[in-house]
């Protein structure tokens, strides 16, 4: 940590010193060098010429994005009014083009079709804060149903169209909805669910190739006819929703757990999509293409947020292509393109083709590309810069890369300090608990130590408002008191990074997804990243799982194989290059494909419960034998080994 003494000598040199005289300045150095070590003294000189630059850009972007929020808060701003004034300046440029079909819906159109959402919505009854559950895969009405809702203080519940039962129940049920709209196409899985679902919840179905039969004993109404039939000019209607008022929710992806619904209020939306408008360059004539699930923040927020309160153009894709991807970009002219979680590896696993370099694409907009293929990335793929962030929809402790520093998620300022306040803290790997000084306080790391991200919760400013989930208990399971001084309460993140000496950030686990083994922390996501590259980007999914009278948990890597027989020995000549021992996984699985959320994250629960029994599950599982120096089938009699300490003796 910089001293504090060493902030306004740097600030002075590096900024504006030469506006004071000599003797100042030396007077000034004089007192630093008194005050810390020669050798801490040049390290503050250090590391202040190397970051003042990226600090100062990235302060004038935190300045920018709290001045217009500050703006539209006191001129009672909101999402579809905001959306009006870019409409205004640009009716008939084409607003969000849907790759699927090729339709082009303008400004305007997009316009016209929000107020039709808007007088069907008032025709139900509905009033301000009731809550409408949208079921639906991407694309463009999606977009015109929340945004329409919205105008007349409707809010939806933008919920993942891969759950089904148990799990697609929570979501509508903890939103509170009063109406489910959802895709034809997926009726079955809604009347999987509707004896369980209020008998006065109204259903509404969208789209084509869904069954007759099942729609009719759902008495589901049509909203394409409803839609079709519904006035287009401006409801008369005066919301009364303020820019911190909620527009809707967005849900976790339930990868240690059911969802929660995320609550994001208009001010939120702003400033996520602002800070990568401002961050990364982006322009308003720039083509954006979105290929991630709607009901995800980044393609709701991040992407379509850039053409509803900037006016770029969105290209929508339905599904994400690897196969498809620059073909596309290339048809549409994008410029920027969108990526999260394991999106790049899976672009740089398929064959080269003349696409791939005939792109006019210059700004890669995303969180969770891993250092291990971000050269690769943007070597083979020549993208001019990669717009790396660090956020969750309801998190208050956003980071930015915004000087594209390979591998770091973002950044915090050494020399300025509270200006932004998040910070790492010490806590205990395995069971999450916040470690703390002799005063109660959490204990910040140091660089090169790793910690739980954590962000000072303040109401008052938008920037640190924690919103909560729809459920008080989750909201207040992420809150933590007593953290950067007494009395205070900041948001848990539940994600590990490290920091180095420059402020940069580098994920390095979910906090649960670290495991100790032989006395030393591993790191799922490290080790992942390393045996992927390992295997030509194949998805592989680590873990640990207990072995009983072992302390801590081995290591086990599920590998999805696609083809060719893995080559165990070859293998495990290349990780015993590659990782550390205690790092090595001791089991491995070979897979047909890994469990994946909609946006790619890795699920691990089912293999995890597993464990390494033969018996259940049909996949090949393989154990480290150290006595033979190679991997083996886990057959019953080597389990029983296993589980009875004969092969960690």
């Amino acid at each position: 940590m910089l001293c504090r003494t060493a902030v306004p000598v740097c600030l002075c040199v590096l900024g504006a010193g030469w506006l004071l005289p000599v003797p100042w300045l030396l007077s000034l150095v004089v007192a630093l060098a008194l005050s810390v070590t020669l050798t801490d003294f040049w390290k503050c000189i250090r590391v202040a010429v190397c970051t003042i630059k990226r600090d100062l850009q990235c302060l004038v972007v935190i300045l920018r994005v709290k001045y217009h929020i500050h703006q539209h808060t006191r001129n009672g701003a909101t999402i579809p009014s905001l959306f009006a004034q870019t409409v205004n300046s640009n009716p008939d440029k084409p607003a969000l083009i849907y790759e699927s079909s090729g339709e082009v819906w303008t400004f305007r159109e997009l316009q016209e079709r929000c107020h039709t959402v808007a007088h069907w919505a008032l025709a139900q009854g509905w009033a301000e804060g009731d809550v409408v559950a949208l079921y639906l895969e991407s694309r463009p009405l999606v977009v015109a149903l929340w945004l329409g809702l919205a105008m007349v203080g409707v809010e939806a519940a933008l919920i993942n169209y891969n759950l089904r039962r148990q799990s697609l129940h929570h979501c509508v049920t903890v939103s509170g909805a009063r109406a489910i709209v959802f895709e034809a196409k997926l009726s079955e899985a809604v009347v999987e669910v509707r004896s369980c679902l209020p008998q006065d919840m109204l259903l509404f179905s969208t789209g084509e190739l869904g069954d007759d039969d099942t729609l009719c004993s759902l008495q589901a109404q049509n909203l394409d006819l409803l839609l079709t039939c519904s006035p287009k000019h401006p409801p008369k209607h005066t919301s009364h929703k303020a820019f911190n008022d909620r527009v809707f929710y967005i849900y976790t992806s339930g990868t240690t757990g059911m969802p929660k619904a995320a609550v994001v209020v208009h001010s939120r939306y702003y400033r996520i999509a602002a800070f990568g408008f401002w961050s990364f360059g982006l322009k308003r004539n720039d083509i954006i293409y979105d290929c991630l699930p709607l009901y995800h923040s980044a393609g709701s927020i991040m992407g379509v947020g850039q053409c509803l309160l900037f006016g770029a153009t969105v290209v929508i894709r339905r599904k994400f292509s690897a196969s498809r991807f620059w073909q596309d970009c290339v048809t549409y002219n994008c410029t920027v393109i969108q990526y999260i979680g394991e999106i790049c590896r899976y672009l740089l696993a398929q064959p080269q083709c003349p696409s791939e370099q005939r792109h006019r694409v210059r700004v890669a907009l995303g969180n969770g590309l891993r250092p291990a293929v971000w050269g690769e990335f943007v070597q083979r793929f020549r993208i001019s810069q990669i717009g790396e962030f660090y956020g969750a929809t309801e998190c208050n402790c956003s980071l930015i890369n915004i000087d594209g520093k390979v591998g770091a998620c973002g950044f915090v300022s050494r020399i300025l300090p509270g200006f932004y306040p998040v910070r790492l803290v010490r806590m205990q790997e395995e069971s999450g608990e916040l470690l703390r000084d002799a005063q109660g306080l959490c204990v910040p790391c140091q660089p090169g130590e790793p910690g739980m991200l954590m962000g000072r919760i303040h109401p008052g400013d938008p920037l640190r408002r924690f919103d909560g989930y729809a459920d008080p208990t989750s909201t207040s399971g992420k809150v933590a008191h007593d953290v950067f001084q007494m009395g205070d309460a900041a948001y848990m993140s539940g994600d590990i990074l490290v920091m180095d000496d420059y402020g940069y950030m580098y994920f390095r686990d979910r906090s649960g997804d670290t495991f100790r083994w032989r006395g030393e922390n591993v790191s799922t996501a490290e080790v992942e990243g390393v045996l992927s590259g390992l295997l030509g980007h194949a998805d592989v999914a680590v873990y640990g799982v207990p072995v009983p009278g072992v302390e801590g948990k081995a290591g086990m890597a599920a590998i999805a194989q696609a083809g060719d027989q893995l080559d165990l020995d070859a293998f495990l000549s290349d990780v015993q290059k590659a990782l550390a021992s205690f790092a090595r996984p001791v089991f491995l699985r070979t897979v047909t494909s890994v469990d994946t959320t909609g946006t790619f994250k890795i699920q691990k629960t089912r293999m995890q419960r597993e464990g390494f029994k033969p018996q259940t599950s049909t996949d090949v599982i393989y154990f480290l034998n150290s006595r033979s120096g190679r991997y083996e089938v886990v057959t019953d009699e080597l389990y029983d080994e296993i589980v009875n300490g004969h092969m960690f003796l």
